[in-house]
């Protein structure tokens, strides 16, 4: 399609002008399909965040309620989409609040409890739930979600230095805790 002049944008729909719009973008049916295929991931996500079964069931609700509502994102993106509204509810929800100190860094850890997996291993629900809220938030979505440095600061309105710091700490704080958790079970054979 060559290059529009604007003239023929404003006598029909962008997507009409562009042709096959209804096809490219999201519709509230895709995002009830992947709310059927991706119902355990979506809540399971907004629980991590939100650390909280009410306020999890409360972001996730509003979130694909938002995505419904939203028809201008491209279908292909439609679940990548879902997951960063309830992201975003629940960073408004909760407002997680950085600390100003640092840590060193721990690069891997893995649990034997494969509760919750992400790049760097597998991790125990209750130990990624017992992080504050902003170390939480930058593991949950830095690890677990693949989000770079760069979005996590732009959604947590921090910058890149602190969300590095935030997950050093978070990881060594779940590394602390499944060193406990391993001690305490080879104690108790």
């Amino acid at each position: 399609m060559p290059l529009s002049t604007g003239g023929e944008m404003t006598d029909q729909p962008h997507s009409q002008a562009c042709g096959n719009g209804e096809d490219r973008y999201a519709t509230r049916e895709d995002f009830r399909r992947i709310v059927d295929e991706d119902l355990k991931g979506l809540y399971q996500l907004s629980f991590l965040l939100t650390g909280d079964h009410r306020k999890a069931e409360k972001c996730f609700v509003v979130g694909i309620e938002d995505c419904a509502k939203r028809n201008h994102v491209f279908r292909k993106w439609a679940r990548v989409w879902a997951k960063r509204v309830i992201a975003e509810n629940a960073i408004r929800d909760l407002n997680p609040q950085r600390k100003h100190s640092s840590s060193s860094s721990v690069s891997t850890i893995s649990s034997h409890k494969q509760q919750v997996s992400g790049a760097a291993g597998y991790f125990d629900v209750e130990a990624v739930l017992g992080l504050a809220d902003f170390e939480r938030f930058i593991f949950v979505l830095w690890v677990l979600e693949h989000y770079r440095d760069r979005e996590c600061a732009l959604l947590l309105n921090c910058s890149a230095r602190e969300v590095r710091e935030a997950r050093a700490r978070a990881i060594a704080e779940l590394a602390s805790t499944t060193a406990r958790s391993l001690a305490s079970s080879v104690t108790s054979f």
